[in-house]
């Protein structure tokens, strides 16, 4: 089960209350105080693993403790510490202060630990209050008790490429055809429930990540569908792939104006990212009317259709990918960086489609 929200309760460990003891042993006389000091109670740290993807595991977890610390004894014995309590997060977790709101920790990579909350101090033994005048103390200092936070646990996935579009559009084909990933494949819309991550290799040595969050529909970013739940999921996403259905009953530049504009209202720094647009399901739409779709669609944007690239996109369909003479003055991210028909299902510029968007991402890392 995806879980991507959580609300939690966490308390540092108590200290351990000093100890009242005297030495008691034949032959020496006036052997005085010898109560050790309490144990220190356990710290909360939290720590980001790859290993895990969801917040599924805390949804039975509603207080989470770190132990309390071991009384002291006598014979001027500390008692033991609490162990720590570590809390794994996937990547992508925000720490959050329920009352105020305040982002404390973003876990963004593996092995990344943050201390949170510092366990209480142990009470001192009465060894420390012995003094000419008291020469026998018959009280200790009780521990410190631990801290208590009410946290929210919010996961954004992490990926360099998010896909989105109207439902059913082929967003779960394409990325189980390009990565890794195994998602829900159906002829309906909302196939898609939960986001998906999908790692798309490049050769031997090279790779990118790519998101597939559930189909957006127009108001996504006041409620509407299932849009608000998981737009966040791209927010951390430089790269978007907007997916656009060829054979659908909306309007090709409905289509794009109705995602751009939803992207933007969600988040302003989504509104400004580089972006593809990738022209689906090219295997069933009649030939006759194919090119005519795909012109008209790329001049609405005011674009010129390409017929040449280091890209080996078919060379049947019009497509456009945007040219830079110097790359170190960057794209124009008002445009698409490329368009490109696509069809997963009989792998149309599939691999050319990698490629370009690997492209891309690489641009945006430098």
């Amino acid at each position: 089960m995806f879980t991507d929200s959580v609300e939690l309760t966490v308390s540092s460990g108590k200290g351990g209350q000093g100890c009242v003891a005297f030495r008691r042993e034949k032959f020496v006389l006036n052997g005085g105080p010898n109560g050790g000091d309490g144990g220190k109670g356990g710290d909360i740290w939290f720590k980001c693993d790859n290993n895990t993807h969801t917040l599924s595991h805390f949804q039975r977890k509603m207080h989470i403790k770190a132990d309390n610390g071991r009384p002291g004894e006598g014979s001027n014995c500390t008692g033991k510490s609490g162990a720590k309590k570590v809390v794994i997060v996937p990547p992508g977790t925000q720490i959050i202060d329920s009352e105020s709101g305040e982002v404390l920790f973003d876990m963004l990579k593996h092995g990344q630990e943050e201390k949170f909350l510092e366990g209480g101090k142990g009470g001192l033994g009465n060894t420390h209050f012995k003094s000419p005048t008291n020469q026998r103390p018959t009280y200790a200092q009780p521990g410190e008790k631990g801290q208590t936070r009410d946290i929210k646990l919010d996961l954004k996935l992490i990926a360099d490429v998010g896909l989105v579009g109207f439902p059913n559009v082929g967003k779960s084909t394409l990325i189980s055809t390009v990565s890794n990933a195994r998602p829900e494949i159906a002829n309906y819309e909302f196939t898609t429930l939960t986001p998906k991550l999908g790692q798309v290799n490049i050769g031997d040595y090279e790779s990118f990540v790519m998101a597939d969050i559930p189909g957006i529909i127009g108001g996504a970013h006041e409620g509407k569908g299932l849009g608000i739940k998981f737009l966040r999921h791209i927010e951390r996403t430089k790269t978007l792939l907007f997916m656009i259905d060829l054979a659908s009953y909306r309007d090709l530049k409905e289509q794009i104006e109705t995602l751009k504009n939803e992207v933007a209202s969600f988040s302003d720094k989504l509104g400004t990212s580089r972006y593809a647009i990738a022209l689906t399901r090219v295997d069933i739409v009649d030939p006759d009317e194919l090119n005519k779709k795909i012109n008209s669609f790329i001049e609405m944007l005011g674009l010129n259709p390409t017929k040449k690239s280091e890209f080996d996109f078919d060379a049947e369909l019009p497509y456009f990918i945007q040219e830079s003479a110097d790359e170190t003055l960057g794209y124009d991210v008002e445009k698409p960086y490329f368009i490109v028909p696509i069809s997963s299902a009989i792998n149309k510029n599939i691999e050319p489609l990698r490629y370009s968007l690997f492209n891309l991402v690489h641009q945006t890392r430098k």
